[in-house]
Parts: structure tokens; sequence; C-alpha cells
């Protein structure tokens, strides 16, 4: 006879057999989920990014500022003599040569004086001739005792007084004439004559030190002088002490052709407020491109790194173990790297790490992980400006 547990054994065997079926099928299920999800992964599309090419070159090494434009000579024109202004012989902003005729003042006072001079000389030149003839009449009667010794002393001393007094007439003719020469302002340097202060009629004052004539300044050859950080110094003194440095100068813009100079002056001390040095150059501004008063921008090229890495200083990221950037691959896929940066030169970068030729992501790099494909547009077609950029 059948228990009641022998008849509940085929009905739990069922069970358990529609359990293992349940179980096998949802596996299945799963595995196909899983082979579907793994396709669609491997067909994600593409991470757009913009890319650029690494490249190698001789690097200048150079320290970038911003001068000011500086004439090496400026002369304010003033008078020596009191008087009044009868003729000026320039426009504003004439060319002027050293010697040149710029003003000339009234003359009538000062020939004037001329005259009396010139009079009084001739006055105590007769006197002088007297004294000395009498001196020489009495000499001989001293000589024969016919004159005291007093006497022919008293002589002597007149005839020296005469001759003083001649001496200080000459010397009132050579002032009256300096003093009329005086009237006549020429120019003391070759430059470029700038706004007219005082006007003709005017009463100017002899070296007046609160108002000048006019200005010139000289332009060529000219000065700029800038600042450079106190780091660069040992560099820039080595280079200095080689003759190697190279001074170039460019409108703040760099609408302009580079002009190149000569650097002149080092300063012998770092202003400790802004931690930087003053350095002067020169330029021959033949063509009066650069004018005093004039902000430029300054390059100082101390070398050049031969053979040097180049890459956009945007393709650089720092990372938690320092710089780093993307390099895309042949299968454009990328790969993460890390670099060392031996410098930057305006949008680029010295690096090593990277080989020449090898592309780098320089825009997405937040939508990357290593391993992802992209689609890259290459900015490899602005390489001349890059170049030019990195040559600089």
């Amino acid at each position: 006879m059948k228990t009641g547990i022998g008849r509940c054994f085929p009905r739990i065997r069922m069970q358990l057999a529609a359990v293992g079926l349940a179980l096998v099928a949802g596996w299945s299920a799963g595995c196909d989920r899983s082979a579907e999800g793994k396709g669609k992964a491997d067909e994600a599309p593409p991470v757009p990014v913009q890319t650029a090419v690494a490249v190698q070159r001789d690097v200048p090494r150079t320290v970038d500022s911003i001068g000011a434009v500086q004439a090496l000579r400026t002369v304010a024109i003033k008078s020596q003599v009191d008087g009044i202004i009868a003729q000026i012989h320039f426009r504003e902003g004439d060319e002027v040569k050293a010697g040149d005729l710029l003003v000339t003042l009234d003359r009538r006072p000062f020939e004037n004086s001329l005259r009396i001079a010139r009079a009084s000389l001739a006055n105590a030149q007769a006197e002088a001739e007297k004294a000395t003839a009498d001196l020489n009449r009495y000499k001989r009667l001293q000589e024969q005792q016919a004159i005291s010794q007093e006497q022919f002393a008293e002589l002597s001393t007149k005839a020296a007084t005469t001759e003083a007094q001649l001496q200080g007439a000459q010397a009132g003719v050579a002032n009256a004439e300096l003093q009329l020469g005086y009237t006549e302002i020429r120019a003391p340097i070759a430059g470029r004559t700038g706004q007219l202060i005082l006007h003709e009629g005017a009463l100017v004052k002899a070296n007046d030190v609160n108002q000048s004539i006019v200005t010139v300044n000289q332009l060529t050859p000219m000065g700029v002088a800038y600042a450079v950080p106190e780091d660069a110094l040992p560099e820039i003194r080595a280079a200095l002490a080689q003759h190697r440095v190279h001074v170039t100068v460019a409108d703040r813009a760099e609408s302009t052709t580079p002009i190149e100079g000569k650097l002149e002056f080092v300063d012998n001390a770092v202003d400790a407020t802004t931690g930087t040095i003053t350095l002067k150059a020169t330029f021959p501004n033949e063509d009066h491109s650069l004018w005093p008063g004039q902000f430029v921008h300054v390059t100082t090229e101390t070398g050049v790194d031969r053979g040097a890495v180049v890459v956009p200083t945007a393709a650089v990221e720092n990372g938690q173990s320092g710089s780093q950037v993307f390099v895309v691959d042949a299968a454009h896929k990328v790969a993460l790297r890390p670099v060392k940066i031996e410098r930057t030169t305006g949008d680029f970068a010295l690096v090593t790490g990277v080989q020449a030729g090898e592309t780098v992501v320089t825009d997405g790099q937040l939508r990357l992980v290593p391993g992802v494909r992209v689609e890259a547009k290459d900015l490899s077609g602005q390489a001349p400006a890059a170049e030019a950029e990195a040559a600089r």
C-alpha cells in the first residue's frame, strides 16, 4: 500500500524539472542580451575630436616682453640769453640736422652791446699804448737819474693797469660777440622737431628751467627699454657673453615685420618690487618705424633647441601623475601617454614622450578614455602658422 509521501514524489519531480527548464531558458536569454549589448558597444560611433601632428624642428629659446621706445638723445631747445623771438626757421615735425638754424632772437640789443664793448676796447687800447710809450720814455730818464724812483714806479703801475684794462675790454668784446651769437639758436643734434611751444614775438629767458622753445628727438638709431623676469637673467648673460643674443621688436599687434637690434645694456640690479631687471637695446630705425613713447613687443633670443618635438599646448593635460596627452593610433583609437614639458613658446609646447609624426588630441579630451575610437578633425592645416609661431 502506498503512503502519502510516496504519492508526493512524482509531483515534486515534475516541479523540479519545470524549474530547471525555466532556469535554462532564462540563462539562454541573458546570454543573448549580453551578446547583443556587446555587439552594440562594438558598433558605438567614434567620438569626434580635433587633432594635430607632433612635429620636430629647431625652436629658438626666447623671452617675450613689452618695451617702451625711447629716443637715445632728446634735447629741449632753450635760449642762453634773454630776448624776443624774431623768427622761427622750422616747422613742427621737421627733420633737422645738427647745426641747423632753428630760432633767431632780436639782434639789436646785442649789436648795441657789441658796439659799446668795441668802443671801450678802442679807448682801453689807446690808454694802454700811451701808458706803454710813457713808461718807455721815462725808463730812459730813470736810467739817467733824471726822475726819481718813485715817479718811475708810478708810471710802471699805470702801464700795468692800462694793460689789464685793455685785456678786460677785449674780454668784453668777446663776451658781447658771444651773446650776439646766442641770438641764433641752432640744433645741437640731428632729429625731428616736436610741438612748438613759444612763437615769434615771445619773450624768452636765459636757460629757463620751466620753459623750452621746442624739443628735438633723435630718431636714428632708436632705443627700446624693457624688463625681463629675473629668472631669465642667467641665460641672457651667458648668451651675451658668447655674442649670441638676438633682439627683435614689432608693434604690439605684430602687424609689422620684426626689426632686428642689439642688446646694449643690462641694469646692475633687479627690481625687488617686480622681480624683473631692465634691459635696453638699440635699433637702426632707418625707416622711422619706431617712435618715441611707443610700446612694442620685444623678443630676446638666447639660443636654439635643436630637433625639439612640438605639440600645441591644448593637447597637454594635467593628470594625477603629471602632464599627459591622448595619442591617436592607426586604428583611430586613443592611448593616454605621460609627457614632460621642456618649455612652452606661444601656443606650443616642447615635449618629450611623443615622437614626431604622432597624432595628438587637441580638443575633446573630456569625452575620451583609453581605447575609445575617435573621429579626428586634423588641424595640421594650421601647421604653417604653428611653425611660424614655434620658430619665433
